[in-house]
């Protein structure tokens, strides 16, 4: 079988291709069919596979020596190289040196520094929480993204950090240039190349006040920190703090916006989590973590020939690991394509929106903490939240979230 003959069903071809904002709008019936028809799909004009499958993903993330990192996990042009680790950190690495790295980070980036951290999370989700409900009661409506969503997991990191106070809104502005994509442009835009280049200055010199005055924060942290008498360089401190910014903040401000979105499009199940946020709220955040995951698409270059249901990809090939449809897939949950905090736990944990093996997402316990404290602070102010405007959705490469989002609320 070749993947040219598995690219028509029903008539209409098969065509995937990421950067399109159509399909952006809505990936999920293009996600079934390729899980369907094509779940080694190629895509010959741009030269990539796509693999679609969760029983296929979860065992490429646990096969090593046949998918590889070292060229990054974005297909955009200019960030597909031999030097992707320099922006991406340990996400453009192979062991042993990505072990190494995610260690070095892991003695800092530890659960025990997250835990502590929650009475301050608290204190910065509250502050934006009622500035936005503030603004809604004096206007009618307030913008989620824009008003709270977009500021609050930033100003997380920037805690974590210890980026002062007065940089943060710059630093905001200059991730969320990084990540949204023209239609039509198969790279990073200018403005977003130019942010790139401000933020590792700015990174730099952070880095450089931390050597000559520590503070308690995890850029100090790091710059002790040490795994078989190694530390990390640098070049390697600043990619990292680089990717924290950008993967830290954008994931986690998409999460947020996707759970308003979906549980305002399911009145029943908003009322129920509205209701019992102490029992909902978890399982809001997880099938939210399922059906519309934030990370997409992850890229990686293929060190030996891969084979599914006859069809060959090459080795040296691009391949895009498609999270957001095996998530979806219907051999592992029930009505896949339906939005449902009442989903069974067992069947929830298996979703695949951080990863797995070795390349589970080292940020999850963060972001599930944000989410939690953010979403049950929301339900504690106010007993429902609805979309009263038209979403604008952020288009990427890679995440999958809105730009802005205008709700209503009712206080409580």
């Amino acid at each position: 079988m070749t993947a040219e003959k598995t690219e028509t069903g029903g008539g209409c071809p098969l065509n995937f291709d990421h950067y399109d904002h159509a399909l952006q709008d809505d990936p999920y019936p293009t996600y079934a069919r390729l899980r369907a028809e094509a779940p080694l799909y190629h895509n010959e004009e741009h030269d990539f596979w796509v693999m679609s499958r969760h029983a296929d993903l979860h065992k490429a993330w646990r096969t090593d020596d046949v998918y590889s990192n070292r060229m990054g996990v974005t297909l955009d042009k200019s960030a597909w190289n031999e030097n992707a680790h320099i922006v991406m950190s340990f996400l453009g690495m192979d062991p042993p040196d990505q072990t190494r790295l995610r260690k070095l980070v892991s003695r800092g980036f530890t659960p025990k520094r997250v835990a502590e951290m929650e009475p301050r999370i608290a204190e910065i989700s509250l502050q934006h929480l009622e500035s936005a409900l503030a603004k809604g009661d004096a206007e009618g409506g307030f913008d989620w993204i824009v008003d709270f969503a977009g500021k609050f997991p930033m100003d997380v990191i920037s805690e974590l950090l210890g980026v002062p106070q007065a940089d943060r809104d710059e630093v905001r502005r200059l991730a969320d240039l990084l990540v949204v994509r023209e239609d039509g442009l198969r790279d990073v835009p200018k403005a977003g190349m130019v942010a790139s280049m401000e933020l590792f200055s700015y990174f730099g010199n952070l880095l450089a006040e931390r050597k000559a005055t520590p503070a308690d924060d995890l850029v100090s942290t790091l710059l002790n920190a040490e795994e078989e008498g190694q530390r990390m360089t640098d070049g390697e401190l600043t990619a990292f703090l680089f990717l924290m910014v950008v993967a830290g903040n954008e994931t986690t401000t998409k999460l947020l916006g996707n759970a308003v979105r979906n549980i305002s499009n399911h009145p029943e199940q908003r009322a129920a989590v509205f209701a019992d946020p102490d029992t909902l709220v978890a399982p809001w955040i997880e099938e939210t973590l399922r059906y519309e995951a934030s990370s997409q698409l992850l890229a990686r270059q293929t060190l030996q020939d891969v084979t599914i249901d006859g069809v060959t990809c090459p080795a040296g090939a691009q391949l895009l690991l498609n999270v957001g449809s095996a998530n979806h897939d219907e051999t592992v949950f029930s009505n896949a394509e339906e939005f449902d905090i009442h989903r069974d736990k067992a069947e929830l944990a298996k979703h695949i929106a951080f990863g797995g093996g070795r390349h589970f997402c080292l940020g999850a316990n963060l972001a599930r903490l944000e989410a939690q404290i953010a979403l049950q602070q929301l339900v504690e102010r106010v007993s429902s939240i609805e979309v009263a405007g038209e979403p604008v959705r952020m288009y990427s490469a890679n995440v999958r979230g809105y730009a802005s989002l205008p709700v209503k609320v009712t206080r409580r």
